[in-house]
């Protein structure tokens, strides 16, 4: 098994996949390098001088620069490096779109199909309040509907999509409510939906239903509690006509290009780019040629990658789009008076993060750009709007039509947005460590994991999940909804 791990031949640095003790040594292009200071897993070692003001290179790119001398064998990290990040910038459109390395196989899963040409990976009953002033009626109607129906077959679950919000909300904070909850009506896993309101919320039933646009009738019903005397009586009723339209429902062969996938990390450790987000970036491409969709999202996660993301758009305009997106959320950061680089979290520097850049690079192929709450339109890899909180970035993913999430982490979380949350690891310690969290092991790829083989087994485990097979979130119950809130318009 490696030990360390130098992703490019022109990195001056190298990745340890163990813990290091002082004096230690490694051996790289021939020649021996003695650590100078313990270096932990997933931490950057210097192999050659790197003298102060110079960049650091991992992945073939520059991931930041030392602000100070660091000889080799030392560990990079903090406290000598800096990233290279700065504030609103202007772009130039230097296209560089590599050949897709796969081509079409008739792979499939078994979905089901919707009325309006979408597919679900679940079939599932869910009650949306348009204000969190309801979520409590709302759990007494599913309750008393599943008491008497005796289960929710057809149906594979039931649950209620519960937000604190929908009303005293004003401008672009209440339309980004409405929208995303609209999203979730219309989401192709949903095989029935009832949209609950009270009747004296901002976010009024009116205003939704012409938000929603078309709609299956038989399928999405709609209740306010304050015009009728019995709520959960009514409620039950109304989900007794949804069940009565969705009895014969089943699931039926579709082809991959069907499924639409998130794609999302959070927890990052050193090895995200070089194990998980690696995988998942092959996958982008695998799916690409497949005719199917990936969503990538976490705009702050993209900057030190931008140029990379901008030379591998599909034409002007989505080069354009890209830049509207990072420019616009890095004035996001700046209109609040923050600097555009403090992302990496305390836990993820710990993890062996050291710049924006080092954790964003490693990634794939571009289409599309969507702005938040917006709904894909367009196959092959897309962007999306939407921050770095991860229920956040993740409910948005789903809202845009994403059937599933795949979600990298080095160092492990439990949650799960509205859609099966699949939580794939950069490193085996973690799987073992966290099985009931844990979905999918990417940390073989450095216990010399063949990555074809790999790529083929992750293909397989995502169409079993696709068919029916359920994650660690859904098993878990954690199942929930965020919605992004914030004065600037994204």
């Amino acid at each position: 098994m490696k030990e360390f791990i130098r992703i490019q031949e022109s990195d001056n640095v190298a990745v340890a996949l163990r813990d290091y003790t002082a004096g230690e040594k490694i051996s790289v292009g021939g020649r021996d390098i003695e650590l100078t200071e313990a270096i932990g897993r997933g931490h950057k070692v210097a192999l050659t001088p790197i003298l102060s003001g110079e960049h650091v290179i991992k992945y073939g790119y520059p991931i930041g620069h030392a602000i100070r001398d660091i000889a080799p064998g030392s560990h990079v990290h903090t406290h000598n490096t800096k990233t290279n990040l700065t504030g609103v910038e202007e772009y130039r459109y230097t296209p560089k779109i590599a050949a897709n390395p796969y081509s079409f196989e008739n792979r499939t899963f078994e979905g089901y199909k919707r009325k309006d040409g979408s597919v679900g990976i679940r079939n599932e009953l869910w009650i949306v309040p348009t204000v969190g002033c309801v979520n409590g009626v709302a759990d007494l109607i599913l309750s008393a509907f599943i008491q008497e129906i005796g289960s929710t077959l057809p149906f594979e679950n039931a649950l209620v999509l519960k937000h604190n919000y929908g009303c005293s909300q004003l401008g672009d904070d209440h339309v980004h409510t409405r929208t995303m909850l609209a999203d979730a009506v219309k989401h192709p896993n949903a095989g029935g939906v009832l949209v609950l309101g009270l009747g004296c919320e901002n976010n009024t039933m009116n205003e939704f239903k012409e938000a929603l646009g078309d709609y299956d009738a038989s399928r999405v019903k709609f209740l306010v509690s304050q015009e009728v005397s019995d709520e959960v009586g009514e409620g039950v009723r109304l989900l007794k006509e949804i069940y009565e339209a969705a009895r014969q429902d089943r699931r039926e062969t579709v082809p991959l290009s069907a499924l639409n996938i998130g794609l999302k990390c959070g927890g990052s450790d050193g090895l995200s780019g070089i194990t998980a987000n690696r995988l998942l970036g092959r996958l982008s491409d695998y799916m690409a040629a497949q005719g199917g969709t990936t969503v990538l999202t976490e705009v702050p996660e993209m900057f030190g990658a931008e140029t990379i993301l901008m030379e591998r758009a599909a034409d002007e305009e989505v080069f354009g789009k890209i830049v509207h997106l990072i420019n616009d959320f890095k004035q996001y950061f700046l209109d609040y008076k923050q600097p555009v680089y403090e992302n990496p979290s305390p836990g993820n520097k710990a993890g062996g993060i050291t710049t924006l850049e080092d954790k964003s690079l490693g990634i794939s192929r571009v289409n599309d750009v969507l702005r938040y709450g917006e709904r894909l339109k367009t196959k092959g890899l897309n962007l999306l709007s939407a921050p770095g909180n991860d229920l956040v970035a993740s409910s948005a993913l789903a809202a845009s039509g994403c059937q599933m999430v795949l979600f990298t982490t080095g160092r492990g979380t439990p949650f799960g947005t509205f859609v099966p949350t699949v939580k794939v690891s950069t490193n085996s310690a973690l799987h073992r460590e966290k099985p009931h969290w844990i979905d999918y092991n990417a940390g073989v790829l450095v216990e010399d994991g063949d990555p074809d083989r790999v790529l083929d087994d992750f293909l397989n485990f995502i169409t079993d999940i696709a068919s029916g097979k359920r994650v660690n979130n859904e098993q878990n119950g954690f199942r929930e909804i965020a919605i992004f809130k914030n004065g600037v318009t994204l």
